[in-house]
């Protein structure tokens, strides 16, 4: 006589894992790569959330200086504090999709379908659209919301690498946010208070 099917997977749980419960067998084959899931939602377009504007420069990992936008032509041989270097970052979404045009030459950094780095006076393009990306080495990559895959990059002389031979793992795509000479962070990071079982409450006195 054939078993009921329910027993059958019972059964199968139960010699794969005696310890464990057929509804944590049925969980773990329904595990959810949530990082697919928070990419998916940075790409999405969020047009409510007030956009935020930052000032800033980019180092460049290999060619050891900042990045510039030299109207259309883009490097990364700026100095700390060079006009060409400050950065004007516009968040284009809630998530982590940004435009950055250049303060002096108010020319946008854009990638076109080649995969070169290029400036535009016009930023509403996609190709002008970058996805910020914090690496686990606290470096910053910024892929094209675009062209998926393709990052900007530079070689150790600053000159653009085209996105198709750049890589996540390149040192070529890694940056670092630092702020211009003599201008602090505007906003200040957010501080967590720790609460434990030692923390004392704090009464008011009463006036006498």
């Amino acid at each position: 006589v054939p078993l009921p099917q329910s027993l059958v997977v019972f059964m199968v749980c139960a010699v794969l894992s005696p310890h464990s419960h057929p509804s944590q067998m049925f969980a773990a084959e329904e595990n959810v790569d949530f990082r697919i899931h928070v990419e998916n939602q940075t790409r999405a377009r969020d047009d409510v959330s007030r956009k935020q504007l930052r000032l800033y420069q980019l180092y460049s990992r290999t060619s050891g200086k900042h990045i510039q936008v030299l109207g259309r032509r883009i490097s990364a041989k700026g100095e700390d504090g060079d006009k060409y270097a400050q950065l004007l970052v516009e968040t284009d979404t809630f998530g982590s999709q940004v435009r950055i045009k250049g303060k002096e030459t108010d020319f946008y950094l854009c990638m076109n379908r080649k995969g070169k780095l290029v400036g535009k006076p016009d930023g509403t393009s996609k190709e002008c659209v970058f996805i910020e990306k914090v690496l686990e080495n606290n470096y910053t990559a910024l892929m094209s919301a675009k062209y998926s895959g393709w990052y900007v990059g530079f070689t150790k002389k600053g000159r653009p690498r085209k996105g198709p031979k750049t890589r996540e793992n390149q040192q070529d795509v890694h940056f670092m946010k630092r702020y211009p000479k003599g201008q602090m962070e505007i906003q200040k990071p957010f501080k967590y208070t720790t609460v434990t079982k030692r923390t004392k409450r704090i009464r008011p006195t009463n006036p006498s």
